[in-house]
């Protein structure tokens, strides 16, 4: 059986919602952001149960389809970027049409309909959000960071930057406490 959570965003969310869910004695087949995939199937009861326990972690459980659908657009949005190592050959919306098995047009007007945004938009926001990480961590020069997000080039990475945040990198990088967002506010 699937459930598909809200807020379950990063790997330190898939360990706490993993342990809860362990704790309560049932048995994970997969688990990724925003979905596990149990051995058993749940009655009604249990599903509450899960609900109640990770509801106080910040985490809600969905249960009508086009909710669980945008969940799984915004987690596969959210590991694209995480997992983007430079120049990539093939397109987010190919991405998402093959995993989710719907045509992109259809999932884009949902996303957009529900989030009022576009797919497009959460995509350059996720990856401002990890440029603001890759900025604070100070390992990676700008250069670096714009070759491993996929932009072709660094002055594009920094308009687009300063579009969404209103600065410069190296304007952030000099204030960067308090500026980041955790990915489910973003």
């Amino acid at each position: 059986m699937t459930i598909y959570i809200k807020n379950m965003v990063c790997n330190r969310c898939i360990m706490v919602v993993r342990q809860e869910i362990e704790k309560l004695g049932l048995h994970i087949q997969s688990i990724k952001l925003g979905e596990v995939v149990l051995k058993e199937t749940l009655e009604q009861a249990q599903l509450v149960t899960i609900a109640d326990v990770l509801e106080p972690l910040g985490f809600a459980l969905i249960d009508d389809k086009k909710s669980q659908l945008i969940a799984q657009i915004k987690a596969i949005v959210i590991q694209w970027v995480r997992e983007q190592d430079g120049e990539r050959t093939v397109n987010l919306s190919d991405i998402l049409a093959d995993q989710l098995h719907h045509d992109y047009n259809y999932l884009s007007n949902l996303f957009s309909e529900v989030e009022g945004i576009t797919i497009e938009k959460y995509h350059i926001a996720q990856k401002i959000e990890r440029v603001k990480e890759l900025l604070v961590y100070d390992e990676l020069s700008l250069s670096e960071i714009a070759y491993q997000l996929g932009y072709s080039s660094v002055a594009y990475l920094s308009n687009q930057f300063k579009k969404v945040t209103g600065l410069s990198p190296s304007h952030f990088k000099k204030i960067k406490e308090d500026k980041r967002k955790p990915l489910d506010e973003v």
